[in-house]
């Protein structure tokens, strides 16, 4: 969550001014030099190092499987849904890559070591990686949206979700800009050389970082939550009227097309989305509340809340990243056989249904005998207009994707 500098990191910059104090501007007080002591790797801090790197393990491993996985398609036969799952495993990937290792380095030095450009740098990289995650969940739950609400408008979600994914990469690296400016390094030579990547001396009073935060609070959590709740909130209702009004078998329900009902395929798509936003909103949650009362009543937070569990806390927010590919996982043939051949385990194979079973796809390699049945079936129903010689229906029949 830092934006500037965050509750996981408890310890700061001190900086001495003329009169022999030493101001700490995370908690708003003075300490003199007798009592001030400089941060050290404490076993709170070991133990948040080991933890964030076998996390670190886990959700490079699960996302890299993910990412081949997922790249062994062309991209004209990639779904819409493929595409975005390949987003947010590049989203989670940043997380991986930048905010696991440095925090987990940064905890191990204590001070910062890496200079003044690596210090802009990685605070900018760590809020894109923020964003993103966030912002593509986000395109996820406007895309699970449109295909319950809108079934028919499918053939152009590829085109849309483009869109949206374009502008929340944008405004992920837009955001993300001031922390090149904001960021710096500053040193202190009491009681010892001692240097910290900090945003101190940017703000001239402290409401204007509570701001600053808060604006990044907003962006970061609050506006996705916001935007996921309106989301899935329709997506029920419209479930609910739509099991309210059918009058026909489950079977059936599987098998029709009509856009007054819901298609396996995308029950089954639904349910993985749901579960992607659950994680980053119960993984993240406690975390940014923490941050708020951070924000607005440092001492009464520092008198309540140990270190420890600031540290735990964090890295259950992390944890996130290792859950989107378990979630795929879970719900996708294609990813499971994926990580299979990733791993090693299962020789390649050219099994129609495994290359073709895609979640948000609805596919159906079955037998002619099978096929047939589902025509006879769609076409015995009514308001289901199906010719089995019409191109069109040929096009998007029960054997094609259409999700």
């Amino acid at each position: 969550m830092n934006t500037s500098e965050g509750p996981e990191r408890i310890y700061s910059d001190c900086l001495l001014v003329s009169n022999g104090t030493c101001e700490l501007d995370h908690w708003g007080y003075n300490m003199t030099r007798d009592d001030f002591q400089l941060p050290t790797f404490s076993p709170a801090a070991k133990a948040r190092v080991i933890i964030t790197f076998t996390v670190f393990a886990i959700s490079a491993f699960c996302n890299l499987a993910v990412l081949w996985a997922a790249t062994r398609t062309s991209r004209k036969k990639r779904s819409h849904v493929r595409i975005l799952i390949l987003n947010l495993t590049v989203a989670d990937l940043l997380v991986t890559f930048v905010v696991m290792p440095l925090d987990a380095i940064w905890n191990i030095t204590v001070q910062w070591q890496g200079g003044d450009p690596a210090c802009r740098i990685l605070m900018f990289l760590k809020l894109v990686a923020m964003y993103s995650c966030a912002f593509v969940t986000v395109v996820i739950s406007i895309d699970r949206q449109s295909a319950i609400l809108n079934p028919l408008a499918i053939a152009d979600a590829k085109k849309k979700n483009n869109l949206m994914l374009t502008v929340a990469w944008t405004m992920s690296v837009l955001l993300s800009v001031p922390q090149l400016f904001l960021f710096h390094t500053v040193t202190i030579t009491v009681p010892e050389n001692f240097t910290q990547c900090t945003t101190r001396g940017n703000f001239q009073e402290r409401w204007q970082e509570t701001g600053y935060n808060m604006v990044s609070f907003v962006c970061l959590f609050l506006l996705p939550l916001l935007i996921m709740i309106f989301c899935y909130s329709r997506i029920l209702l419209e479930i609910s009227r739509r099991m309210a009004k059918g009058t026909i078998s489950s079977k059936e329900v599987y098998l029709r097309r009509s856009k007054n009902n819901i298609p396996k395929a995308r029950m089954r798509t639904l349910k993985m989305s749901i579960m992607i936003v659950s994680s980053f909103v119960i993984c993240w949650t406690p975390y940014y509340l923490l941050g708020l009362w951070y924000w607005f009543y440092p001492e009464t937070m520092e008198e309540n809340i140990s270190q420890s569990l600031t540290h735990i806390l964090f890295i259950f927010g992390l944890f996130n990243a290792c859950l989107d590919p378990i979630t795929y996982g879970l719900f996708t043939i294609h990813f499971r056989k994926g990580l299979q051949r990733y791993c090693g385990r299962t020789k390649m194979t050219t099994d129609p249904d495994a290359n073709s079973t895609v979640t948000g796809s609805f596919r159906c390699s079955m037998s002619s005998f099978r096929a047939k049945r589902a025509t006879v079936l769609i076409q015995e129903t009514p308001g289901v207009n199906y010719t089995e010689n019409d191109p069109a229906n040929r096009k998007n029949g029960p054997h094609n994707s259409y999700l």
